[in-house]
């Protein structure tokens, strides 16, 4: 039975790194969001690159993204048609809740929640 366990655990763990996506990102003013709905600089929201954005099956889901050890949660709100494979595009508080608005651009990883 043991020995069981230890396999879910791994698996488990396989699974959840498997799952992970990798990109870069960036920040940016919101307004009204491809998903129709209105937002703010203080949000906590994230536009996604378009192959994860799935034509707004994305909307409303939230995501975790992560880098250098911080983390922060966000909603897909809208789209970023600019971004690439695995980029994030996040509100301005959300981007300082991982590194300084001057930095620019970041490489993170995230997954969905």
């Amino acid at each position: 039975m043991h020995t069981f366990k230890v396999l879910l655990v791994v698996a488990a763990s396989f699974i959840g790194n498997a799952l992970a996506n990798n990109g870069d990102a960036t920040w940016f003013f919101p307004g009204l969001g491809a998903c129709g709905k209105q937002n703010t600089q203080a949000d906590f929201i994230v536009a996604l690159n378009p192959n994860d954005f799935g034509n707004k099956a994305a909307c409303g889901r939230n995501i975790r993204v992560n880098f250098q050890g911080r983390s922060v949660n966000v909603q897909v709100v809208d789209l970023c048609p600019g971004c690439g494979p695995g980029g994030v595009d996040l509100s301005p508080a959300a981007f300082q809740q991982l590194a300084d608005l001057g930095v620019g651009r970041i490489p993170v990883e995230w997954d969905f929640i």
